[in-house]
């Protein structure tokens, strides 16, 4: 009765945290600067600026923001976002299976899953690949199929055949590699669609008028918008039970359980609204716009990386993540010193999935406005005592202070994530802003490979150390000395 109570809660809370969502970025889909007033005699919108008014139809801007609801495309769209999310429903288990099932050390389980994160890192090549090589005619749909095909053997795998460490590794990789085709492709798919929807609101303006143009989209925005908060609502709903399912099932049901999701992205990308290209077209298309284009991206990515402008921040945000992580010897420490059982590390997920949407709405409410510089500084600044506050929990000293290992356990996640939400905004903003016209795209993916680079070499750091402290799955003498190193570092 309790776990009913409780998953009743999670469904409601889901579904007021997917329309706040849309509703809080609804209300800041317009420039900051810019405000949207209704022309009533004439029936429609007035946008205006310090120095620009532009009149936009209301019916005909209605009509392109219901074209992102209603067509099939954006089902498709939504449904490989809400995927992408709702995957986090094996985390735990794979935890667990390299734990119990493999009997990995805590720094063997943090050096296979470091290294499985390896796909992320290739995300320009697959946008290479998915722009120049269509497959059977179609440059997107084709490669979502894939995907989904590859990611549903990878879990189906793990759930029959995998028995060790080294056919769980390729089967880990494997599944995280289809989860960045697909991400590569549909976030590609919603560019595109983006700058649709963007010429067409252009097209829109009064020609008649003398006023400037902008360039900010409504339609593209709530596009944009729609499928981060399709992405979070996944991560929500799968949170609590990738913990509760292990409580009466094992973890091989579970990965078992998880192969249908990349189906849907298999299924659904029929739905993409995309026109074939003809055998000459794509053979023109691989051997020859490819290779030029190719060359002449990578010419602009490198001479733009020699920029100091460019290199210095860029190095500044990987160095500041590729710090070591005591993540994977504090689960063995939570699950086989202190007994906590999957359902309440789903709790705990469960929480800091909120906590991770309460950073980022505090971030674009209050802080958006903040420099990079300064947000960073500061929660780096605060993060360091509040992450050594781990040492009350490996060295039981919450205990006598009267507060429950359970309840420190969770409000410490909660807080601590969302801190490094709000921290890991900005770092977007500051990638996004380095990159100059004519390689955005290219130079951006290849900024956030880089930044998951960091995060692999973080959890490699993290196996080292936790190997060179003798940490193992019962002696966890030294846990506290790895924290302070982490902490501090």
């Amino acid at each position: 009765f309790h776990n009913i109570v409780f998953c009743i809660v999670v469904g409601i809370s889901n579904v007021v945290s997917f329309r706040i969502l849309c509703h809080h970025f609804r209300n800041h889909q317009t420039s900051p600067r810019m405000t949207i007033k209704p022309d009533k005699s004439k029936g429609n919108i007035k946008i205006a600026a310090p120095e620009v008014e532009i009149k936009v139809s209301r019916q005909t801007m209605d009509n392109s923001l219901q074209s992102i609801y209603q067509s099939p495309e954006a089902v498709a769209i939504l449904s490989v976002y809400f995927v992408q999310g709702a995957l986090g429903l094996s985390r735990l288990a794979v935890t667990y299976f390299l734990k119990d099932d493999l009997n990995l050390l805590p720094a063997e389980s943090a050096a296979l899953m470091g290294f499985t994160s390896l796909p992320w890192l290739l995300k320009p090549i697959y946008g290479f690949l998915s722009d120049g090589f269509p497959i059977y005619g179609y440059k997107r749909r084709s490669y979502l199929v894939i995907a989904g095909i590859m990611g549903c053997l990878s879990w189906i795998a793990l759930g029959t055949i995998v028995h060790d460490a080294s056919t769980a590794f390729l089967a880990i990789t494997i599944g995280s590699l289809s989860i960045a085709i697909s991400d590569v492709v549909v976030d590609s798919i919603v560019v595109e669609r983006s700058r649709l929807l963007s010429e067409k609101d252009n097209e829109l303006i009064d020609s008649n008028s003398k006023e400037i143009r902008t360039k900010a989209s409504p339609a593209g925005a709530d596009l944009q918008s729609l499928c981060w908060s399709a992405s979070s609502l996944g991560g929500i709903m799968s949170a609590y039970f990738s913990g509760s399912l292990l409580q009466y099932a094992t973890p091989k049901f579970v990965f078992l359980l998880t192969s249908i999701f990349p189906l849907i992205i298999t299924g659904v990308s029929f739905l993409i609204n995309e026109q074939p290209i003809s055998n000459i077209e794509a053979a023109t298309l691989n051997m020859s716009t490819l290779l030029r284009n190719s060359t002449s991206q990578l010419k602009k990515i490198f001479s733009t990386m020699r920029n100091p402008s460019i290199y210095l921040p860029i190095l500044f945000i990987f160095l500041w993540q590729a710090t070591p992580s005591p993540d994977s010897a504090m689960f063995y420490f939570t699950t086989n010193e202190l007994g906590f059982d999957p359902e309440f590390l789903g709790r705990i997920r469960l929480a800091s999935s909120f906590a991770s949407l309460a950073g980022v709405l505090s971030y674009r409410t209050w802080l958006k406005n903040v420099s990079a510089r300064d947000i960073i500084f500061w929660t780096t600044l605060i993060s360091v005592p509040l992450s050594l506050t781990q040492l009350l929990l490996t060295t039981h000293y919450n205990r006598v202070l009267g507060i429950p290992d359970q309840l420190f356990a969770l409000t410490d996640s909660v807080v601590l994530t969302v801190l490094g939400q709000i921290a890991f905004m900005p770092t977007l903003t500051l990638a996004a802003a380095v990159c100059p016209p004519g390689v955005e795209g290219t130079l951006f993916a290849t900024l956030m490979s880089i930044y998951n680079a960091s995060f692999t070499v973080g959890s490699e750091l993290g196996a080292g150390l936790t190997a060179f402290l003798g940490i193992t799955d019962k002696s966890f003498d030294q846990l506290s000395l790895l924290v302070v190193i982490c902490s501090l570092s």
